[in-house]
């Protein structure tokens, strides 16, 4: 895609741009809500990406084209750009570039052309892979000199000040971060990782994603009031964030929380599902990757039941797959529709693909997509360019 992209600027700008870039989306493998609670997470890149062709400006201008949105080219002035002004997919590469220039780094403006193959309200970052992809191009071109942690924690900040979407710091840290073959396993405290091997394919496992196609938007409510509930727990039990709250004290601090009734499923959560990615990255450090399955369909009951973030689709999908054979399932991402993974054997991949297929039909509901989730590597130069304004 990165000489398509690249052939879409030279039409639109008349020039040749000085660099292409992509960013992939992500699926996580387990940890879910747990990143703005200062826990770990789990996540692993896609080869689905965001491709961008860029070229610096120096009169102050943003020029921003897609190739995935009708319309032509938006431009912005730099001066002009002001948190929650924009409800456009324009607000997460003009966030970028306002978090870089707030930060204090020299940004005099840019030519851009992007295209994405992240699906989009799928739980799968396709925002993140664009605000991550526009970073790193313009890390490179201004030799801003940024770590990729740097440049995640920056695109976060577009995300939650810039478009007014209270994420964590996850899915920006695997679009930047993560590496072919590899889960990341992330500390959203301190930003500390540990890649671990995730090879599947070498053990007859696949892991497929089943887009429900039911759209999620993380700047809506109910996503804002889990982050809120979350704070509320913690400063109940007097810690900095539920991250402080030990797996092997959760009772007695469920008990501490009284009659606060959702305050005790979002605290139950947050310290189960910490505790899960522990689990599961000792068995795959151990060599027990079937053994995971479990794990992740505990996962899905806490985030239905407990977070209350399921939708009838992902429980559909986790359901039938789990009846037709699979070692293990559950929704991936923030939830409220999106994305559901399945963990199975390769030879029962086609048997669980029909049956989730079959079963969406006879509820009348959307025909799910489904594909094979591989570990792909994280954001990264396809290219240099020919311009040199």
């Amino acid at each position: 895609m990165g000489q398509q992209v690249r052939d879409g600027f030279v039409e639109l700008y008349g020039t040749g741009p000085e660099g292409v870039w992509s960013a992939p989306g992500r699926v996580n493998l387990i940890g879910e809500h747990t990143d703005y609670n200062d826990g770990f997470v789990m996540p692993f890149a896609l080869p689905h990406t965001a491709v961008a062709a860029v070229s610096k400006r120096t009169d102050g201008v943003l020029r921003l084209h897609s190739a995935d949105v009708e319309g032509g080219v938006v431009e912005l002035r730099l001066d002009d750009l002001a948190p929650e002004t924009d409800r456009n997919w324009t607000a997460y590469p003009a966030g970028v570039v306002w978090a870089l220039r707030e930060a204090g780094h020299p940004v005099t403006g840019a030519d851009v052309h992007l295209a994405s193959t992240v699906p989009a309200g799928a739980g799968l970052s396709s925002s993140a892979a664009l605000e991550v992809v526009i970073a790193l191009a313009l890390n490179d071109l201004y030799e801003l000199g940024l770590q990729r942690w740097q440049l995640a924690r920056l695109c976060q900040r577009a995300e939650n000040v810039y478009v007014g979407a209270p994420t964590g710091i996850m899915d920006q840290t695997a679009s930047a971060c993560c590496e072919e073959g590899h889960a990341l396993f992330l500390d959203t405290r301190d930003l500390s990782q540990k890649q671990i091997p995730f090879d599947l394919a070498a053990e007859g496992l696949r892991l497929l994603v089943v887009d429900t196609r039911v759209k999620h938007a993380h700047n809506e409510g109910e996503y804002g009031k889990r982050r809120a509930g979350c704070e509320k727990g913690a400063a109940l039990l007097g810690v900095d964030a539920l991250r402080d709250v030990a797996y092997d004290d959760l009772d007695a601090a469920l008990a501490r929380l009284g009659d606060e009734e959702e305050i005790v499923r979002l605290v139950r959560h947050i310290v189960t599902e910490n505790h899960r990615v522990e689990r599961v990255v000792s068995l795959l450090e151990s060599g027990e990757t079937r053994a995971i399955g479990p794990v992740l369909v505990e996962g899905h009951a806490s985030l239905r039941d407990d977070f209350r973030i399921s939708c009838p689709e992902l429980d559909l999908v986790v359901d039938t797959a789990l009846a037709s054979g699979a070692l293990g399932a559950r929704m991936t991402g923030g939830g409220f529709g999106g994305s559901a993974i399945v963990l199975a054997e390769a030879a029962d991949v086609d048997t669980i693909t029909k049956a989730v297929q079959e079963a969406f039909a006879a509820a009348g509901f959307t025909a799910p997509r489904v594909f094979e989730a591989v570990p792909a590597a994280g954001a990264r130069r396809l290219s240099r360019g020919t311009s040199s304004r």
